[in-house]
């Protein structure tokens, strides 16, 4: 049988393979994934939209373990805008949020997830998000909404 590694031990080599498995563990409400994809560092920070600023692995790990009570969350990130050097890479993104059970009140969420180069390779160092009424902006108001 094939020995297969588990996330926690994963070397991501790129920031953009962090942020795919964070959202394909957030897909699967696969809590134990979602955490591994964050640096070891106590000062790691979480805002989810309209909620208050979580600091720290437990107080993280508490808010997506209440999220996945009702499932995982089908986010399909779009106009994904990077800016990176050698050590941290910064991505803005719009979330679009699937839901299954109301598809017409499917939202859209403005969310900015800061990825630092580790041992471990690259890990989540912060995540903000805030919800965006209505269509997902055009690139031209997302520049606007950024600013």
């Amino acid at each position: 049988m094939p020995h297969t590694m588990s996330i926690s031990s994963k070397i991501f080599n790129t920031a953009e393979e962090t942020e795919s498995a964070f959202y394909d563990a957030i897909r699967r409400a696969d809590l134990d994934a979602v955490m591994a994809l964050w640096a070891d560092e106590e000062d790691i920070v979480c805002i989810h939209p309209g909620a208050r600023r979580l600091i720290g692995h437990a107080a993280i790990r508490a808010s997506w373990e209440s999220m996945f009570e009702q499932g995982g969350i089908d986010i399909r990130p779009i106009q994904l805008h990077v800016t990176q050097n050698m050590l941290t890479s910064v991505h803005s993104i719009i979330e679009d949020v699937q839901r299954a059970v109301a598809p017409q009140s499917d939202i859209h969420i403005l969310a900015t997830n800061v990825y630092a180069k580790t041992a471990a390779g690259w890990r989540l160092v912060a995540h903000h998000s805030s919800v965006v009424p209505g269509e997902a902006p055009s690139d031209r108001a997302v520049a606007a909404l950024l600013h």
